[in-house]
């Protein structure tokens, strides 16, 4: 029998509880309880350990990131937004396309879950580009890839794990992830030619959708494309009038990234609080302003919030406990090493982690492997003398990419659920879109001072 020090046998024990489908916390529970069994350890340590992982102020921030972005997808600050973008640059080539992609990466700066935002927007942008002449599960991939950016744009819940694990300032990361962020949205419009378009939906003035190919009535002006979508916004008015009319309903909801970063690198508040500031504002505005939010869908919000921070941080709870073992039997200083003597080269190595890090993206969420997998690779990139801020955002866009990349993307699953299509044939859609994330990937690894051109303004 193999003799293996109790780190690897926990971490193997871990991948064997999650082929068996257990819950990802639970197995990381486990497969720790059984590594302290074998170091020694009394566990009248658990509870002390689980309690010390979370009681940290900075996770503060993803609960409250959570219950914003639910709220502002409940009282109608989406469909708002579309509006607004739809009416600005729906016309240009693209159409819905174009639309879509814009307020995936805007909702990024809402939202910062990407199966929350798969949620709150896909079920619009999908119907929307579906009748603008996409496929549909291409219009579903679309919504899986800009949703999976959410924790890349900030405020992302993902740079919040990161900054506490790796202590680093959260407000830092925010800032310089940012740039690759918006290069990482222009890649996903160079995709919106790769898809198959079919003619647009065919409907009279009045918005009553005609049967592809059916005769226009003599007294109805047929229109196509984005005005054929029912109920198209501001009908009749002119440009400049829609254009209006759509900003000043969209505006508070447009206002949302602006009050959130502006008032962390103003310095009024933390990131940490900022997530409290979010959920006010977004309660202001849907009690006050909008008017849209009862008391029916506040319970709901708050019973949907609290059970998604809960999934949240009991994996955080007993990822600490995890993480305590791999520190106490050296499990970091062994992995490292070994990571180390794998090649003198820098990139080579950076490709290693790359690649790791991706195909644990098929399997895992990126909050597990984040809690996994830095305890090991951080202390080699002190060793290398990289910036852990640019790592950092590197690694959210990694992960980003795992959110809807087969077989375990969890914002395929999102979007599976919400169309009624087959995983399949999302993840097929997906594929152009993976490609261009990739490469998208690799430019903001050459070129680490992407992620400098704003982060050094906070410096």
């Amino acid at each position: 029998m193999l003799d293996l020090d109790p780190g690897t046998m926990m971490i193997i024990s871990f991948f064997v509880l999650l082929a068996l489908r257990v819950p990802v916390a639970f197995a990381l529970g486990c497969s720790a309880l059984l590594a302290m069994w074998q170091i020694g350890f009394g566990l009248d340590l658990v509870g002390d350990l689980l309690s010390a992982g979370i009681a940290k102020f900075s996770l503060l921030a993803i609960p409250f990131f959570i219950l914003a972005g639910t709220l502002m997808g409940v009282v109608g600050i989406a469909e708002r937004m579309i509006g607004f973008f739809r009416v600005l640059i729906g016309s240009l080539p693209g159409g819905m396309g174009v639309v879509g992609t814009v307020v995936c990466l805007f909702w990024g700066a809402v939202s910062g879950s990407g199966p929350a935002s798969v949620a709150a927007i896909g079920p619009l942008i999908i119907k929307g580009m579906a009748e603008d002449g996409y496929p549909r599960p291409f219009a579903a991939a679309l919504v899986c890839t800009g949703a999976a950016l959410s924790i890349v744009i900030p405020p992302s819940i993902g740079l919040v794990i990161y900054g506490v694990i790796a202590e680093t300032s959260i407000a830092q990361l925010f800032l310089s992830a940012i740039v690759p962020g918006l290069i990482m949205g222009v890649l996903m419009l160079a995709t919106l030619p790769f898809a198959k378009r079919t003619k647009p939906l065919t409907a009279s003035v009045s918005g009553a959708s005609l049967p592809e190919g059916a005769p226009v009535p003599p007294d109805a002006k047929a229109v196509t494309g984005l005005q054929a979508i029912s109920p198209a916004p501001y009908e009749g008015l002119s440009y400049p009038q829609r254009l209006a009319r759509s900003f000043r309903d969209a505006f508070w909801g447009l206002m949302t990234p602006v009050v959130i970063l502006g008032g962390i690198y103003t310095g009024v508040f933390t990131p940490t609080e900022a997530a409290i500031v979010a959920t006010v504002y977004a309660l202001a505005v849907g009690a006050l302003v909008y008017r849209t939010l009862t008391i029916r869908n506040l319970y709901t919000v708050l019973t949907e919030s609290a059970a998604s921070s809960a999934v949240v941080m009991l994996v955080v709870a007993y990822a600490s406990l995890f993480g305590w073992v791999v520190t106490v039997d050296d499990l970091v200083g062994k992995y490292s090493e070994v990571l180390l003597g794998l090649s003198s080269n820098e990139w080579v190595i950076l490709a290693i982690i790359m690649i790791v890090v991706l195909i644990a993206g098929m399997f895992m969420d990126a909050i597990t492997i984040m809690f996994i997998a830095l305890p090991i690779f951080l202390p080699v990139v002190r060793t290398l003398g990289w910036d852990p801020v640019w790592f950092g955002v590197l690694l959210m866009i990694n992960l980003a990419i795992g959110l809807f990349t087969p077989p375990v993307g969890i914002n395929l699953f999102v979007a599976a659920n919400i169309t009624r299509l087959s995983l399949e044939k999302i993840a097929i859609g997906a594929l152009p879109f993976l490609l261009t994330a990739l490469i998208g990937l690799a430019i903001i690894a050459g070129f680490p001072e992407l992620s400098h051109l704003l982060g050094t303004v906070g410096r």
